[in-house]
Order: C-alpha cells, then structure tokens, then sequence
C-alpha cells in the first residue's frame, strides 16, 4: 500500500504537470482513492488478532480459577468483562480509533460467549447444547447490526455454522435452520457494503449445499449438490450478459462471484459422484468426461470475461479432477495412459481453436 501512495502521488505530479488531470479532478481522484481503502490496515487486523487472544486468556484464566470463586464473584468478574469490553468500545469509537473500538467490541462478543457458558455449568442448567452457541451467534449478530462491526458480523457467521454443524452432528439430518440465519447475516453484511463478508456468507451457504449430499438419500444426493450448483453459476453468468443499471436495488454479490459458488459446487458433488460413490468404470468415464467438458468451458468463459479468479478456480478445479481420475484408474495404467491422451489432445485442440477465434476477433475489430 505504501509503494502505491508514492506511485500515485508520482502520477498525479506528472499528469498534473502535462495538463492531463485539473485540480478539481485531482482532488477527486484522491478522495476516490480514500474511499476505497480498506478500513482496517495492519494496526486493525493486529488489534483484532489481539482481541480473540484476549478473549481465550481471559476464558481460560476463568475457567483455571473458577471452582475457587465464589458465585457473587464469579458473576461479578462476567459482568465487569462485559461492561469493560463495550465500554471501552464506545470510548474509542468517540476518539476515532475505529479498529480498535471494533476489537473490544470482538473481545466482548468472546466474553459474552465465556459469560453463557460458565453460568450454564454454575447453576447446573440442562438442555439442548447447540442452544448456547445459537444465543452466543445472536450475540454477536446483534452486535453487528445495531454497531456496524464487521468483526462481530463475522465472528456471527462462524459461530452460526458452528451451531448448525452441531445440531447436524446431534441429529444426523438437515439443519435447514442455518439457511435464514446465514441470509439475515448477509442481508445486513450486504446493507453495510462488506463485500468480503457477503461472499464469506455464500461460501458458508455453498459448504451447506456440498453437506446435503452426504445427508440426504443415505448420503446418495449429490446430483442434488450438482444440479443447484449448476443453477446459481448458470443465474451469475446470464447475470453478467444483462443490464442491471436501471435496477434501483443494487445487488448484494457481483455475478462472478455467483459464477465462482456455483462452479464450486458443483465440481464438489460431481467429484463426490465420481470419487466417493462407488461406480462402474463406464459411469466414471462419462462423468469424468461430462465434468472436464464443463470445466473447460467455465476457463473458457473467465478467459474470455476477464475474471482472472474464475480461470484459476477452473485450473484449479481441472488438475483436482484429473488427479482424481489418475489415483482412481491406478489399477489399469493402460486405460488412464489413453483417457490422458485423449483428453489431453482435445484441450490442445480446443486452445488452438480459441486462439484461431481470438485473431479473427482482432483482425475484424482492426478492420473496423
């Protein structure tokens, strides 16, 4: 970031100085700058590094000294964490130390999840289990909305899939109540414009989605997996080929992203079909085929889009797949040896034909 203030402000002289950029538009291009920096820099990231350090020692401190405590004393010691916590997070905000306020608000959070714990244990309180982590969840959910904390957003949404993994492992089938709950969080993630929050949102809703396979149907239900992640890459790319600008509601993830989920998906519960199910080598054939043909038309579709994120997830995606292939064809050397071959040509074949199409596209918009 420093390297790129000084090669900014080396631009800006030289434009300036050539007449390509005004005053005014000098002083624009600076607070556009501004506003697309990131507000939390190393000192934020350190600070709330610190504060879930914090948190453990301040947990385990307790819980190493609790059984000596009296109960007076111990809920005296919570309740001066909380208020200590939250209060210092105000002091700071009205001081302008942002990240700093944000990691108290996390330490508090942290303590507040210590605080359901220990009096659950203290007063000998029976019940569901994965409820005390739900309640720590709406802890830091409503921290993070009625603050604006990104952290304590965050630390909602992992402590929301930890609570759903929970009650998964409890009852052995689907937990459909994480899907709201994630939504909520990405509803509010989205209203604050964290746009590495709302994609952390659809990765955990994409997790969700891979886990149906491994519960639905006995644990047979991946063409599921597959067909939904087919449906949300298809949505983000007729999402990029359309005119969004005359929609008043901005959308809450960019269409690449959609593109990137659904592709994951749906690669995880073809590689599921494929890998974990046992199938006959005919089946495997095919759908190895099936899947490295969809594989090359998403790196297809993010070399020709642009979205470099999206052509190294498919390379990604593509070498998983054919490593897959190799370990599960170990036994017939031969056959793998030729499949190799075979697909290795059609991809040669395939790369000279983009490249034929790429000159013709440049050489008609030369002529042009």
């Amino acid at each position: 970031m420093w390297r790129q203030d000084r090669r900014l402000e080396r631009d800006l002289a030289r434009w300036r100085a050539a007449g390509w950029v005004t005053a005014e538009g000098e002083t624009a291009i600076r607070a556009e700058i501004a506003a697309r920096r990131p507000m939390f820099g190393l000192s934020g990231a350190l600070a709330v590094l610190g504060a879930v350090l914090l948190g453990f020692a301040a947990m385990s401190f307790v819980a190493a000294n609790w059984q000596e405590m009296s109960k007076l004393a111990r809920l005296l010691l919570l309740a001066t964490g909380l208020v200590g916590a939250y209060g210092g997070a105000g002091l700071l905000f009205a001081r302008g130390l942002q990240p700093f306020a944000h990691a108290a608000l996390l330490l508090g959070v942290a303590i507040f999840g210590a605080s359901i714990m220990l009096i659950a244990q203290m007063y000998h309180m029976e019940g569901n289990p994965p409820d005390a982590v739900l309640t720590w969840a709406l802890g830091a959910f409503g921290t993070g909305a009625l603050v604006g904390s990104n952290p304590s957003l965050g630390a909602a949404l992992v402590l929301a899939g930890l609570w759903s993994g929970w009650e998964t492992a409890v009852t052995g089938g689907v937990h459909l109540w994480f899907v709201p709950a994630a939504v909520a969080i990405g509803a509010v993630t989205a209203a604050r414009g964290w746009e590495q929050g709302v994609k952390a949102v659809g990765l955990a809703l994409a997790v969700w989605v891979v886990a149906l396979g491994y519960l639905l149907n006995d644990g047979h239900a991946h063409q599921l997996v597959v067909v939904i992640g087919l449906a949300v890459a298809a949505a983000g790319v007729v999402l990029t080929r359309a005119d969004l600008a005359h929609l008043a509601v901005r959308m809450p993830v960019d269409a690449a992203t959609l593109v990137g989920l659904g592709m994951g998906t749906a690669f995880a519960g073809a590689y599921a079909m494929q890998f974990i199910e046992t199938t006959s080598l005919v089946s495997l054939v095919l759908l190895a085929v099936l899947t490295l043909g969809a594989l090359m038309a998403v790196i297809a579709w993010g070399a020709r889009t642009g979205h470099r994120g999206i052509l190294w997830l498919g390379y990604a995606a593509f070498s998983v797949e054919v490593l897959g292939i190799y370990f599960k064809t170990i036994g017939t050397l031969f056959g793998s040896s030729l499949f190799f071959l075979a697909t290795g040509i059609v991809v040669l074949m395939l790369a000279a034909l983009a490249w034929r199409i790429n000159e013709r596209t440049q050489l008609a918009g030369g002529g042009r």
